[in-house]
């Protein structure tokens, strides 16, 4: 039996980059909501909600980045030139959230300046991630084997009207992970964020729906064309399923449904734009045989995913596992 390493690799990238999507989602989204919080109560204990887990978050997309350059370096080399504007916007943002983590707690005077620091570092890496995912959907020109493009490529439209819809989303896992892990005035205050949140995410989805399958001839197939039209039909249907759960659930007070639901949302618009440029790892240019590096190195590089994303997923499970349940506003992880 021939393995299709390529292949294997690409599934292992594609979570690990769905896996920091889902988990850093709701982080970067407690900061993007930061500004509507003044009460510095309300600012400590949501800082404190995810403080335990954030810097965990991240190992998934260190294994993203790093697995593309090793498994893929031609999609490597192709991607990064296009996107570095925003990438660099990105790695400044998260630097920024992650420095006021540790100094927000160590200064007075100046906490405002963190609180700005955290809550614009957030914004930023969220809108440069979905920036940076625009850009991609929309196409990179290659040719010879490198990228063709200019400078400004990345900045059109559809990446920033993407960049804003990240933002959103974003915003929608924050609201409801707050709801997860509150109580009183601040959970009622998430709450209500989460329905503003909701519908804009899902107005958002609908228009990213009807715009992306005619940015290029293999989307308007893909999803208009028999078989995988029936993909059309299925996937908004679930969409509006996770709606209504995350709805039901806020209107219930079932405080933990509405953030699954808002992840199952996430994981309905990545598979969306996995179905719509598929085997294609650079759209609609390179694909993923193109790209892999000699099987060998796919092989060797296999056995140390084999090891290291159980280890990843078991450590990252006991520490969402250990700091389970509402937060209590009186107790703080620093």
């Amino acid at each position: 039996m021939v393995i299709d390493l390529p292949f294997i690799w690409a599934a292992v990238i594609a979570f690990a980059v769905l896996a920091y999507v889902i988990l850093d989602g709701f982080d970067l989204g407690v900061g993007i909501l930061f500004p509507l919080f003044p009460e510095k109560r309300h600012r400590d204990v949501m800082m404190n909600s995810v403080a335990p887990v954030w810097d965990g978050n991240e190992t998934w997309l260190v294994l993203g980045g790093g697995g593309l350059m090793a498994v893929f370096p031609l999609a490597y080399a192709t991607i990064l030139p296009a996107l570095y504007a925003p990438i660099i916007a990105m790695l400044l943002g998260l630097i920024f959230r992650g420095v006021a983590f540790e100094y927000r707690w160590r200064t007075g005077r100046a906490q405002y300046l963190w609180n700005w620091a955290f809550a614009g570092g957030s914004f930023m890496a969220a809108l440069a991630q979905g920036i940076a995912l625009g850009a991609l959907v929309q196409g990179i020109p290659v040719a010879n084997r490198a990228y063709s493009g200019g400078w400004w490529d990345w900045l059109t439209p559809f990446s920033i009207a993407t960049g804003l819809a990240v933002v959103i989303g974003y915003a929608l896992l924050g609201s409801t992970w707050l709801v997860m892990k509150t109580s009183g005035d601040l959970r009622d205050k998430a709450r209500s964020l989460s329905y503003l949140a909701a519908l804009a995410t899902l107005a958002a989805m609908a228009v990213f729906s009807l715009w992306t399958p005619f940015l290029e001839p293999l989307y308007l197939k893909r999803w208009f064309s028999w078989p995988t039209a029936i993909f059309s039909v299925i996937v908004p249907l679930l969409v509006l399923g996770c709606f209504w759960l995350l709805l039901t659930g806020l209107r219930n007070n079932r405080d933990s449904r509405p953030f699954l639901a808002a992840l199952g949302l996430f994981v309905l618009g990545y598979a969306g734009i996995g179905i719509s440029f598929y085997p294609y790892i650079v759209p609609t240019s390179v694909t993923i045989w193109d790209a892999a590096a000699p099987d060998e190195s796919l092989g060797f590089l296999l056995v140390g995913a084999l090891i290291l994303v159980p280890l990843i997923l078991a450590y990252t499970s006991y520490a969402y596992w250990v700091f389970r349940g509402k937060v209590d506003p009186h107790e703080g992880y620093h």
